[in-house]
């Protein structure tokens, strides 16, 4: 008992809750690797470090020079950030004592494989473990394919007319519906405000149904995400996603940030060949492990 008892309280000395003057160093940190970090500093640089306001606490790990080398966002997602294999070990320490809140845990692959090792026993089943999402990244269009003209900003008025194609993405892409519990009431509110932020495109029939769609879900001031890429069903095979999504990295490109990375399911080879053909490509690999 002793070995195990001096080694958590040596990786709880090592972490702290961090607030309002680690902002600075926790930018640094975040701002290593941009495309990455997308989703974390996005809402630190939206929000700072206030718990309330960045919905969750962000945990910090120093090392044995007292510097800020690594973070992990606890919030509604368990995110690591330049987490080595002492980070992970003490932050997946803290995460045990303190009880599974999340509803996943999201990050880079090797990292966030070695901290569900960690955390298996005592979180655990996980209801699926996605081992490895290809991260991809584009700094410029291919050549050769044509955006389709169609795809557009999805108006603040439209939200109810985008809101059955959001559902049936995430409940297709996630498995569980984001209506349950609160009847949805979190998720509508998320897509009203990438719609009312001007980050949710879609091309709409001439019946004002959702034919193809996405939004750009974090934005930093080195890049940015896209996220919910979906094609109606019954429209499936008509390459709509290539040129969908050619338009929205075009506009993304242009007007938000100068890297647009996205992560996408290894096993979803389609979607992949789709994004190479819009030029993007392969920088690393994410894990996802959902409950």
């Amino acid at each position: 008992m002793l070995p195990s008892a001096f080694q958590a309280a040596r990786a709880l000395a090592t972490t702290r809750v961090l607030d309002a003057p680690d902002l600075p160093e926790t930018l640094a940190v975040l701002h290593r690797d941009p495309v990455a970090n997308a989703f974390v500093a996005t809402r630190v640089e939206s929000v700072g470090l206030d718990p309330w306001r960045l919905g969750g606490e962000m945990w910090g790990w120093y090392d044995e020079n007292g510097s800020l080398e690594s973070l992990c966002y606890a919030g509604a997602n368990l995110v690591l950030v330049n987490a080595g294999t002492e980070a992970v070990r003490a932050f997946a320490e803290r995460a045990r004592r303190q009880g599974r809140r999340c509803s996943s845990i999201v990050g880079p692959a090797g990292p966030t494989a070695a901290l569900w090792a960690l955390l298996e026993r005592s979180w655990g089943p996980a209801r699926e473990v996605r081992g490895h999402q290809p991260l991809m990244a584009a700094t410029t269009p291919a050549a050769g394919v044509t955006p389709d003209p169609l795809v557009r900003r999805v108006r603040k008025n439209e939200v109810e007319a985008v809101m059955p194609a959001c559902v049936a993405m995430f409940t297709e892409e996630v498995g569980v519906s984001p209506l349950a519990g609160d009847g949805g009431l979190l998720y509508q509110a998320r897509v009203a405000e990438l719609v009312g932020a001007g980050r949710s495109f879609a091309r709409f029939s001439e019946d004002g149904q959702v034919v193809f769609k996405a939004e750009i879900g974090a934005v930093t001031r080195g890049a940015c995400q896209i996220q919910g890429v979906w094609v109606a069903p019954e429209h499936r095979g008509q390459g709509l996603s290539v040129t969908g999504m050619a338009a929205v990295l075009d506009l993304a490109l242009r007007e938000v940030a100068p890297v647009v990375s996205l992560y996408v399911n290894d096993y979803n080879l389609r979607a992949r060949a789709a994004y190479r053909r819009v030029g993007f490509h392969e920088v690393g690999a994410f894990m996802s492990v959902l409950f």
